[in-house]
């Protein structure tokens, strides 16, 4: 494997706008040597991206990578404060199945589906357009266990895919959904979605559910619509994305809510018309969350930047969130 600097996100080089990905990686080293804007009081991480916590049995796992990027982790802990210090444990590469090669591991996330753990996370190769999406199956009934490489999956559009995420109905069928590329070019990210025939095999083509379409969306080139997260409640479906350039300080979070009826029509899911999470005067480029429940209390776990054109320099933060009389989540601002 050959040494790289992780973000140093080389097929995007020719497209990234308005800076180039050198510039970006010299903000998020000028940032990451400077005291970040913000109060300090919520960051869980000082310095990660994409998080991914879930309660399960009384405790909080944190899925995650190593720093550069190499390696699946996973800690266990019993408080959001100790997610810092908590032990992580090396999950992937792992002793069984096989190890493809790859420059970095991007964005992976744990879910328990019909009493197993799954790992999701894309592979980067540092080759334009190869990024694609890789599932683990846990052998052990354990978060930190052993899993087997389940291998790629197969979608039959297949294009550059990243953070892909699992929707399952009350029915029990699965959902994949993720962020990819309409075509062969890199000039928006978009959210798709398809049906699953089990954890790791894709049964029907994807189908777009969400692309950038507003100027809270477009902001930065190419446009993104990415970390697309599922939220639901009272029998409601919300699938929250990150929208905008992640380098830029406008990343922030939209909403899609599910209307019912087919999952894989697009007209089933609505779109809301502004941003449901961004910046503040101190706290910029909220965005790739997750939602964790714990002692009935609700929160979002996101990542921001460090500070005002930080790159990719960002901190994980946390904070509550309530639910609104209409059944949809209100996230207030970030804190």
């Amino acid at each position: 494997m050959s040494k790289h600097i992780p973000n140093d996100h080389i097929y995007q080089e020719a497209q990234l706008a308005p800076m180039t990905v050198a510039e970006i990686n010299k903000l998020t080293a000028n940032a990451r040597a400077l005291p970040p804007s913000g109060d300090q009081t919520h960051v869980l991480v000082e310095d990660g991206e994409d998080p991914w916590v879930v309660s399960h049995g009384g405790s909080l796992y944190y899925c995650t990578v190593d720093r550069l990027k190499q390696k699946v982790m996973v800690g266990k802990f019993s408080h959001l404060k100790e997610m810092a210090t908590a032990e992580l444990v090396q999950v992937w590469p792992g002793k069984q199945g096989t190890t493809p090669e790859y420059v970095e591991i991007w964005a992976p996330e744990l879910q328990l589906i019909d009493g197993k753990w799954y790992i999701y996370f894309a592979l980067y190769n540092a080759k334009n357009g190869a990024e694609r999406l890789f599932a683990l199956e846990g052998i052990s009934g354990h978060p930190q266990g052993d899993y087997e490489f389940q291998g790629q999956l197969q979608i039959p559009t297949d294009r550059w895919a990243i953070d892909g995420t699992v929707l399952a109905t009350d029915d029990g069928q699965l959902y994949f959904v993720w962020s990819g590329w309409e075509g062969f070019t890199n000039v928006s990210q978009n959210i798709y979605i398809a049906r699953m025939s089990n954890p790791w095999t894709i049964a029907s083509d994807r189908v777009c559910i969400s692309r950038p379409e507003y100027e809270w969306e477009k902001q930065g080139y190419p446009h993104v619509n990415e970390g697309p997260q599922v939220l639901t409640r009272n029998g409601r479906i919300f699938i929250v994305y990150s929208a905008s350039g992640s380098w830029t300080d406008d990343y922030c979070l939209g909403q899609l809510t599910y209307l019912g009826s087919d999952m894989l029509d697009p007209a089933s899911w609505r779109k809301e018309p502004e941003p449901v999470f961004s910046k503040t005067d101190t706290i910029f480029g909220p965005g790739h969350a997750c939602f964790v429940e714990i002692d009935q209390q609700d929160y979002i776990i996101y990542h921001a930047a460090r500070r005002s054109q930080a790159g990719w320099a960002r901190q994980v933060r946390a904070k509550p969130f309530i639910w609104n009389a209409d059944g949809s989540p209100n996230f207030g601002v970030p804190e």
